[in-house]
């Protein structure tokens, strides 16, 4: 750190949420309370008003974002005191080269909030369907989060709870106002909400009830595309399946739960364990995922189908579960009718 930085260190006794400036026009940070757990990404969307998503993500990686002085992840949560600095704002575009103000079309509001199976003063549950983002990025202008940013304006506080890929559907939440968010990521990070997840895999399942706890570490690829591998090296990752009905050799349907929340965890365990998940273009099996093509499957069959949690702070248990869409009950009825036929 050199000199002109280490001058916004000196004050030891300085309040959350202070801004600290230098002689080179880089700023220091403190974050507050209301802030804490909150990804770095996100954070730094909301604190650096204007930079598109892209050229945050270029400051992180190049360092000009640090935590503490040091370097540090988008998805890298923030906690309540920390230093974040934050480059000069010459790295924002200028005025004519700003990002317009996202306009959601009305099929893309039709669709989300048609989306909202609950919503109440702290959270909005929605069953998002597959094929629409989370949020946006990897060429991306935008996902649910920004559709609903963009169709509640009044509502400043709207963020994600957790994440879904992209390919899968089912119960997302999305908290309303930063005490919700923190208290949820709390119980999330504490192992205490039960989320459950249908999966159809290749084969047929014998393990009975078997819980994966093997690590997973991702890589970026050229072009940002992500995968995720089972390695020694990787953070810990649970998740326990369980089959909920067979169709004989061909394939199971089966229950998962999961402790852990990484990326792509729940495909990558069941690559792990010989039963590939049915569609998915990144982990599954290529013949596997032709021949439930030529059932009607034309996306990956994963669906996050239940939440549950004890809520102490707001003194209540939180449940919601949503059925599987109709694409994958689909597909079901195929098996199941095909199932009847070979045992005449």
């Amino acid at each position: 750190m050199n000199s002109s930085e280490s001058m916004s260190y000196e004050s030891k006794n300085s309040e959350a949420g202070e801004v600290s400036a230098t002689g080179t026009g880089v700023t220091f940070v403190l974050v507050e309370a209301s802030d804490a757990g909150q990804r770095l990404d996100n954070w730094l969307l909301r604190t650096m008003k204007g930079l598109p998503r892209s050229l945050i993500y270029r400051l992180l990686r190049t360092g000009q974002v640090r935590v503490n002085g040091k370097r540090a992840k988008p998805d890298q949560r923030v906690a309540e005191g920390e230093r974040i600095r934050l480059p000069p704002r010459k790295d924002a575009p200028p005025p004519s080269e700003a990002p317009s103000p996202l306009v959601v079309s009305k099929s893309l509001r039709e669709v989300v909030e048609s989306s909202i199976v609950r919503e109440d003063k702290d959270l909005i549950a929605l069953c998002k369907p597959a094929g629409l983002a989370v949020h946006g990025g990897s060429g991306l202008s935008f996902g649910v989060i920004e559709a609903l940013r963009a169709m509640r304006p009044d509502e400043s506080e709207l963020e994600l709870v957790h994440r879904l890929d992209r390919e899968t559907s089912g119960l997302l939440l999305v908290a309303r106002n930063k005490k919700t968010l923190r208290e949820l990521h709390t119980l999330f990070r504490d192992g205490k909400v039960e989320k459950r997840y249908l999966a159809l895999v290749k084969g047929q399942w014998n393990l009975g009830r078997t819980t994966v706890d093997v690590p997973l570490a991702t890589r970026q690829k050229q072009g940002g595309e992500r995968m995720v591998r089972v390695h020694e090296s990787g953070k810990e990752a649970r998740s326990t399946f369980e089959a909920a009905d067979f169709f004989g050799s061909r394939a199971t349907l089966m229950q998962v739960e999961i402790d852990t929340g990484r990326t792509h965890q729940i495909r990558v365990h069941a690559q792990h364990a010989g039963h590939p998940v049915a569609g998915d273009p990144k982990y599954g099996d290529r013949e596997f995922n032709e021949e439930m093509r030529d059932m009607g499957l034309d996306r990956m069959f994963l669906h996050a189908q239940s939440i549950s949690l004890d809520w102490p702070n707001a003194g209540r248990t939180y449940q919601v579960s949503v059925p599987l869409p109709p694409e994958l009950a689909n597909v079901i009825d195929v098996l199941s009718s095909s199932r009847r036929r070979r045992r005449r």
